[in-house]
């Protein structure tokens, strides 16, 4: 089976068809269809990743095709390849709701490969956004479920246990109850907590337990990014919006309309950005760059921060009027220090899908390694503990049957 990414292009010309396997076959794992039906036929094969269509068909029009697509696969990345439109029009995208990009023709290989790639890259975001990379592979015999059959058992699971392991008197079981609490209700909400503590591991709490469960959900971190980068992350841009901007474009906020964006390190975000962000969540819209046409978008926005913005806000970096938006319902998350009872259940449950990622087995901690694990400060909280354990699941014995004796760090935690 190829590695590269599998992307499938539909024309009815056959040279148009050659030319772009001529362009992609070093790159991707290219197929092609002349039809339709050919198309379906590969969907229901193969594990397509992206897929691009001429934008008239004979048989059906392809556009309508792609909303099809989005109904039945609605993971793949979706594009319309159109012959070049005059400088200074525009397309208007309103009618195909979840198209990705559109590329003229005739296009640059280094542009073509370049965008394809970043669709890619969008294709694994997403799935790894919706928990659904166990089992999603969809490789012909091994199973006919549907990936609305998975999002429902993905449902059940959180609906039934949030994925945030603790013991029966831990204080984080005051925390999950008010996500569970909130989470069917239609409203912005605040996470608060040191890096580390959890915080998206409760914004998909919060998803899954919400009437958007079904919907994607879409992670962006704020402080990793510079405003011009955050802005055509987040909303779309037209062609010449701005230097690089050789094609349409639909940004993070419409592509995952009618679910969930996870806003993290929200206390990053410029003034100046601060203002585009209010303008989704008063308004409902977006205006994309380099366009005076606003854009409906129907998403729920969960931020996070590390931050203490009560105190940004009063300091005047943080815009009130946009606190009080996100902030509908605030939640704050624990440190780690503070749910010492709650690391031996979180170390063992950490180790277990350490040990299924790196294809190594133990039979548990010593007490030795459980007593400094529980005495350790843990300034970087769960997340610095998951990288001890599998530092300690590496450095210890592999022989049957044997416990992680040669913890080397834990002495180390221990002391401090």
């Amino acid at each position: 089976m190829s590695k590269l990414p599998t992307l499938l292009y539909i024309d009815e010309d056959s040279g148009i068809r050659q030319a772009m396997h001529r362009d992609l076959k070093e790159v991707f794992d290219l197929r092609t269809a002349s039809t339709i039906d050919d198309a379906q036929s590969i969907l229901q094969q193969e594990w397509v990743q992206v897929m691009l269509v001429g934008q008239y068909h004979s048989d059906i029009g392809g556009g309508e095709f792609l909303e099809q697509v989005q109904q039945k696969w609605p993971e793949v990345i979706r594009m319309i390849v159109i012959d070049q439109i005059p400088s200074g029009e525009t397309i208007d995208t309103d009618d195909h709701e979840g198209i990705y990009q559109y590329i003229s023709r005739p296009w640059r290989r280094d542009d073509l490969i370049l965008t394809l790639r970043n669709a890619t890259r969008l294709f694994e975001l997403q799935r790894k956004n919706e928990a659904l990379s166990i089992g999603l592979k969809m490789v012909s015999g091994n199973s006919d479920e549907s990936l609305t059959d998975k999002r429902s058992k993905l449902h059940k699971r959180h609906h039934c246990d949030d994925g945030m392991v603790r013991t029966a008197n831990s204080c984080m079981n005051e925390v999950c109850e008010k996500l569970r609490q909130v989470a069917p209700y239609d409203v912005s909400v605040l996470l608060s907590g040191e890096s580390g503590t959890g915080k998206e591991l409760a914004a998909r709490s919060l998803h899954q337990n919400s009437l958007r469960w079904n919907k994607p959900f879409v992670v962006e971190n704020c402080g990793a990014l510079p405003d011009e980068l955050l802005e055509s992350e987040l909303f779309d841009y037209i062609r010449g919006a701005f230097t690089g901007a050789t094609e349409d474009r639909v940004g993070l906020l419409e592509r995952a309309s009618g679910g969930t964006v996870f806003l993290d390190e929200i206390g990053e975000v410029s003034p100046a950005f601060q203002v585009k962000l209010l303008r989704v969540l008063q308004e409902g819209e977006i205006r994309p760059l380099g366009s005076g046409r606003t854009r409906k978008v129907d998403v729920r926005i969960i931020a996070a921060t590390n931050r203490d913005l009560d105190g940004e806000v009063s300091g005047g970096r943080f815009r009130e009027d946009l606190y009080y938006r996100l902030a509908t319902v605030t939640v704050s998350l624990p440190p780690l220090r503070e749910r010492r009872i709650d690391i031996p259940v979180l170390a063992n449950s950490l180790l277990e899908s350490a040990m299924q990622s790196l294809d190594k087995r133990v039979t548990g901690f010593t007490d030795e390694a459980v007593a400094c694990m529980q005495a350790f400060h843990w300034p970087g909280n769960v997340r610095e503990l998951q990288n001890e354990v599998r530092h300690m699941l590496v450095m210890g014995r592999r022989s049957i049957g044997s416990r992680i004796a040669d913890v080397t760090r834990a002495p180390r935690a221990a002391s401090g």
